[in-house]
This record gives structure tokens, sequence and C-alpha cells, in this order.
């Protein structure tokens, strides 16, 4: 059996790639590489390496809330699709862990 990876890739929701959402870019883009499966998942409060909160609240509908794209792919085939995706991506944060798939 290949060895796995959960890959996250943290974004905010107002984040842009060629002029739609980061998060549905980055979806269509895993899509076309051929991944399996991903899924985006939308916060309602977080912070990143500025302090700033991003938030849901009363006062505003919403304030750049933070957005997870997650997908389960092998090790090596999803260090590629990283890769090539950090040509497009001008910020957030990607992180890998091992995944055991039960199917």
């Amino acid at each position: 059996m290949a060895v796995s990876v959960l890959v996250r890739i943290f974004l905010k929701e107002g984040d842009r790639v060629e002029g739609i959402p980061a998060y549905r870019f980055v979806v269509e883009f895993l899509n076309r590489e051929g991944v399996r499966g991903a899924t985006v998942l939308k916060g309602i409060l977080g912070y990143g390496t500025t302090g700033e909160y991003h938030f849901e609240g009363i006062e505003t509908l919403s304030y750049d809330l933070p957005v997870v794209v997650e997908f389960v792919e092998e090790e090596g085939k999803a260090m590629e699709v990283v890769e090539k995706l950090g040509k497009f991506l001008k910020g957030g944060l990607v992180s890998l862990e091992r995944a055991e798939i039960w199917e």
C-alpha cells in the first residue's frame, strides 16, 4: 500500500487567484490534476501569523473568514500537485500529515 497524506491548504475567503476565489481555483486545479476528491471547509473564527482575527459576527456578515481545502492523495502525487499549486498561491499555509485510507 502506498503512503498517503492528508493535505490542508489554509486560505482566507477573500483570497483570489486569476480573478476567482482561491479556494475554488484550488479545487478546480486539483480536479484537473487528477486528485480523486477535495473538500472546502469554511471557518467561523480564526487568526494567522499577523494575529489579526477573521470572524463572523452580528456587526458584519463576514470578515475574510478562514477557508481550508483538504484532500487525501498518495504522497508522491500530493507533493507534486502542491509544488505546482504553489506557483499560483501568494500566501496561505499548506500542511501535510500521514493518512491511512480505509475503503
